[in-house]
């Protein structure tokens, strides 16, 4: 699948683009391994909640860099986003305030938006992810509003894990099969997994699928600290 979308023309008729997408769709199929233990991961889920949320929350250091924006780090954030930053010598920010008004939510923010769209305290979340910028200092205001956080690192054994480890692609697979099958998926970007995810559930059933806009909840997100709850969760 890699660079599929430049080994074939894109001028083709609207038909025949359909007929690709559903061929890829229906031929799109994991290793056994990679499917067995997706599949336990998702059993395990069902067991702890009727319903579940899978958010592909994508707060990778170098996804924050690249979208050349800052996240309220100070000068600490500056400093290590910058140097990551300097492997793409043709990426130049100009405006990182502006950026951030057009990019990826915070953890915290992607939390606050669920519970104002009515998901309560008590739900359980999936959530899809690499190594998150900040760690657990990071992740902690998201967990404060939804305890029941839930990964494949928590799910699976290390047993069950270990052959997968040195594969970013292979964890990846793992996540992309649970979002598929979660109640509802949130896609806390634009990349290509979240559009992935966000056509097949789509095509295999209207299954619920979040993708927030960033440019209109941002403004929203920086006024709540003066709103009562009920209006910002009326305005989200």
């Amino acid at each position: 699948m890699t660079k599929y979308d430049y080994r074939l023309s894109n001028k083709l008729d609207t038909d025949l683009q359909k007929l690709r997408c559903r061929v890829n769709y229906h031929a799109l199929k994991f290793t056994e391994p990679i499917q067995e233990l997706a599949e336990k991961l998702i059993q395990r889920m069902r067991e702890k909640s009727r319903y579940s949320i899978a958010l592909h929350l994508r707060f990778e250091p170098d996804m924050l860099a690249f979208s050349g924006c800052y996240y309220g780090g100070g000068e600490k954030e500056r400093r290590e986003l910058a140097a990551i930053r300097r492997r793409w010598r043709t990426l130049h920010i100009h405006d990182p305030e502006k950026r951030r008004r057009q990019g990826t939510l915070t953890p915290e923010e992607v939390g606050l938006m669920l519970r104002a769209l009515g998901y309560r305290s008590d739900a359980h979340i999936y959530v899809a992810s690499g190594k998150i910028y900040g760690g657990e200092d990071t992740l902690e205001p998201l967990k404060a509003l939804f305890p029941n956080f839930h990964t494949k690192e928590t799910l699976s054994s290390q047993e069950e894990l270990a052959p997968f480890l040195k594969f970013s692609s292979r964890m990846a697979a793992i996540d992309f099969i649970v979002c598929d099958e979660s109640d509802a998926f949130v896609a806390n970007n634009i990349g290509n997994m979240a559009k992935i995810l966000s056509g097949r559930r789509r095509y295999f059933g209207h299954k619920r699928t979040i993708r927030p806009n960033a440019k209109q909840l941002y403004p929203l997100l920086m006024k709540r600290g003066n709103m009562l709850w009920d209006a910002f969760a009326s305005q989200v």
